[in-house]
């Protein structure tokens, strides 16, 4: 197995836990500081950089602090070249249910997701 696929998803354990436990500190150790997160789910832009992201993410109540179920799946992981990939990958929080998909780039030795553009659902629950 190439072993750029275990590098992508050790990223993507820190990704997960990082939402999971609304942990920007976490989550800065994968996104680039210059990484872009965006949606259209609702039919305008959300739009936002890790500077405007980050304060939402602290200001959530964490996914475990109400012990939610995880639900993070890694969809698929596909390489566009030897520093560039894309995840595709399910998680959820609250009433959402997202599909996020997650460019990398590997950078000062590390994969960090450059940019995060996501869907999200509501939850059958929630619904």
């Amino acid at each position: 197995m190439d072993p750029r696929y275990q590098e992508i998803v050790a990223a993507l354990e820190i990704y997960f836990d990082g939402l999971y436990h609304s942990d920007t500190k976490r989550l800065a150790r994968v996104f680039h500081p210059q990484a872009i997160y965006a949606c259209a789910t609702d039919g305008t832009l959300t739009y936002h950089t890790m500077a405007s992201y980050f304060p939402i993410v602290d200001a959530r109540p964490a996914p475990a602090s109400r012990n939610e179920k995880r639900a993070d799946r890694i969809v698929s992981i596909q390489f566009a070249g030897p520093v560039t990939a894309i995840a595709t990958v399910n998680c959820a929080i609250g009433p959402k249910a997202f599909t996020d998909l997650l460019t990398f780039v590997k950078l000062d030795g590390r994969w960090q997701i450059m940019s995060k553009v996501f869907h999200f659902d509501l939850r059958p629950e929630a619904a």
